[in-house]
């Protein structure tokens, strides 16, 4: 099958979904931390929060700006660090 034509067979999945015809076989839903309510509650800095989760402060602008969102890997740190807050303690001392 060419490129095209599974583009064009995803393209018709969609639209079937999207007027209920079928149902998706999967949906992914993804939890989008508050990362400045979290960092204020930690009680941190940027430059820390960033450092314990081994990024840059220019991401933790990003997020808390809403420009970006946490993904991946960082967003279930960001998501365990909120439901447990001791763990960025554990991080931040590595």
């Amino acid at each position: 099958m060419s490129i095209f034509n599974e583009l064009k067979a995803s393209l018709e999945e969609v639209v079937e979904i999207k007027s209920g015809t079928k149902k998706a076989a999967k949906i992914t839903r993804y939890e989008v931390a508050d990362v400045k309510a979290i960092r204020e509650q930690l009680n941190v800095s940027q430059s820390e929060l960033a450092h314990a989760l081994g990024t840059s402060v220019d991401t933790i602008k990003s997020w808390e700006l809403k420009r970006r969102n946490p993904t991946g890997l960082a967003a279930k740190v960001l998501v365990a660090i909120k439901r447990n807050p001791e763990l960025f303690k554990e991080l931040a001392a590595i």
